[in-house]
């Protein structure tokens, strides 16, 4: 096990020495597409319309960078990827950039060799177990089944939460959140854990949701957010200051609705004019167009619109902002000023 998991690293590091030397910038404007990595489906975050047409807050991170870039939020190509296949390609070039509920970790900066640019959403592993099983409390789970995804921080945390806590387990590994919620509703499994966020997006598309239960422990912290490779600084700016720029909109109260006016001509709002362009050079220091950040934002909208919209309270996912709430309303979203 630990031979294996030594060589994947390996691996890893060997084809990011061979993807960081271009520069990603210049490869997607030829290209004239970002090829952005998403999961293989997770309701509210990333995942595919009726029509082929994908959509979900992750998405709009992808969108809202397309837009910086390229000026056209629909010059995407997502590419679906799983726990086990999502870091080689990043790594091999294949994806420029990952934004797929992926948590910001030591080892994956330190040892796989990612930049994580920013957090986009703040969460933390739990359970789900069908009602019928009369549980309240994940200490109440000694000798369950749990059907967890590999090749991901749930299975490590998994370990250490049971070990902890003196209770023993039987894993039912699966690879993608659709085969998790196959075998749980089949019964192959007594409970599922991931992402407190997953495990709502799951429950939502059941036919009864009622009938599951997320148990109140929360037994990880789990910053999720997007990454580049290394050794490619520029790059990962760009993507940093997307992100920064849906989140420092939210707080100016700049929307999809009113960008396009209030970057018409500066206000009285230094920072703002800066952001959007109509003061300073921010989009020359990043090697973009001045109005970068209002493709950016109307793209899908400020971090709110994007949050309400795909996963928020009145969605079937049902989330409340909690952690992810503005810096000015007690949460943690806090973005670096724009000057």
């Amino acid at each position: 096990m630990k031979k294996t998991a030594i060589f994947g690293a390996l691996t890893v590091a060997g084809l990011m020495a061979g993807a960081a030397g271009a520069a990603t910038l210049d490869d997607v404007k030829a290209r004239g597409k970002l090829n952005c990595g998403v999961s293989t489906g997770l309701a509210g975050f990333s995942n595919p319309d009726a029509n082929g047409n994908w959509e979900g807050f992750d998405v709009a991170v992808c969108r809202a960078v397309a837009g910086a870039v390229l000026g056209d939020a629909n010059a995407v190509e997502f590419v679906p990827t799983t726990g086990k296949t999502r870091f080689t390609a990043l790594a091999s070039g294949e994806i420029d950039m990952l934004a797929r509920n992926t948590t910001w970790t030591l080892s994956r900066d330190a040892d796989l060799k990612f930049t994580f640019v920013g957090v986009n959403y703040y969460d933390g592993q739990g359970f789900m177990a069908p009602k019928e099983l009369g549980v309240s409390s994940a200490k109440e789970l000694d000798g369950a089944t749990v059907c967890i995804q590999t090749g991901t921080t749930t299975e490590l945390n998994l370990a250490d939460y049971f070990r902890k806590n003196n209770m023993s387990y039987e894993p039912v590994p699966i690879e993608t959140n659709a085969e998790a919620q196959q075998q749980y509703l089949a019964g192959a499994c007594d409970v599922y854990t991931t992402d407190a966020s997953g495990l709502a997006s799951t429950r939502a598309t059941f036919e009864d949701p009622s009938a599951h239960v997320i148990l109140p422990e929360i037994i990880s912290k789990e910053p999720l957010g997007p990454l580049v490779r290394h050794g490619d600084d520029e790059w990962g700016d760009i993507v940093r200051w997307s992100l920064n720029a849906l989140i420092a909109a939210e707080e100016f109260g700049i929307t999809s609705a009113n960008v396009a006016d209030m970057a018409a001509a500066a206000g009285d709002s230094p920072e703002i004019n800066r952001m959007l362009g109509t003061e300073g050079n921010l989009g020359e220091m990043l090697g973009l167009d001045a109005n970068w950040a209002v493709n950016a934002i109307s793209a899908g909208g400020n971090y709110g619109e994007v949050f309400e919209k795909n996963i928020g309270e009145s969605t079937p996912i049902g989330l409340a902002r909690g952690l992810n709430a503005q810096w000015t309303e007690g949460g943690l979203l806090y973005s670096p000023p724009f000057r």
